[in-house]
């Protein structure tokens, strides 16, 4: 998949399909006052619209993403939007150069974006991110997939099956569900969930 995102961010010629700025669930979160500024890092950063969006509310943020092309794309958006971003080229499935805790994660679509050995490799390394306290925010696809879906979604993402996220992240956390939205058999879901008391990982 990194192939194909590098492809998409460095040479699109059309919009990206889910660049459409700072996500309404993370911003509701922000102006409500429930998600506070803080030490933040955006788990695959992207289009860089949510890193920017929490730098310009006061939240000293890092992006991570394991494009380079998204990468560059993030440090010009941020310098345009006069903004300070950190932004680290990086793998969430074997991360080398983040090794610190952080207040806020916030997931966009990678996590329900990996395969299902990439998401025990995820999981392993994101989690000593976190310290007790920590908040984070998982965006996912959350659908039961039909059986044509089953093969292609197992080897390659798109969705988390429901149930999966409370599964991965019940022993580490408290979990609230603060969005869902439905169409048709298909939906996704915003988790807020805030780390319990620190366990072996």
């Amino acid at each position: 998949m990194k192939w194909l995102y590098e492809l998409m961010y460095r040479y699109s010629v059309v919009p990206i399909p889910y660049d459409i700025g700072p996500r309404e669930e993370l911003v509701s979160l922000v102006e409500s006052g429930c998600v506070k500024p803080c030490r933040a890092i955006d788990l695959g950063s992207g289009t860089a619209s949510n890193v920017i969006y929490l730098a310009q509310h006061e939240f000293d943020v890092i992006g991570v993403d394991f494009s380079p092309a998204a990468i560059e794309m993030g440090r010009v958006r941020a310098r345009e939007a006069g903004v300070e971003v950190t932004f680290i080229e990086d793998d969430l499935t074997n991360l080398q150069h983040v090794n610190d805790t952080f207040d806020l994660s916030a997931d966009y679509g990678t996590l329900d974006d990996l395969s299902t050995p990439q998401r025990d490799l995820y999981m392993k390394n994101v989690l000593p991110l976190t310290h007790q306290g920590s908040l984070f925010l998982l965006y996912c696809f959350e659908w039961w997939p039909l059986w044509w879906e089953r093969p292609f979604i197992d080897r390659v993402g798109v969705l988390l099956r429901p149930g999966e996220a409370e599964h991965r992240f019940g022993e580490y956390f408290e979990i609230e569900r603060v969005a869902e939205v439905i169409s048709g058999p298909r939906s996704s879901a915003t988790y807020l969930m805030i780390r319990k008391e620190k366990q072996p990982i």
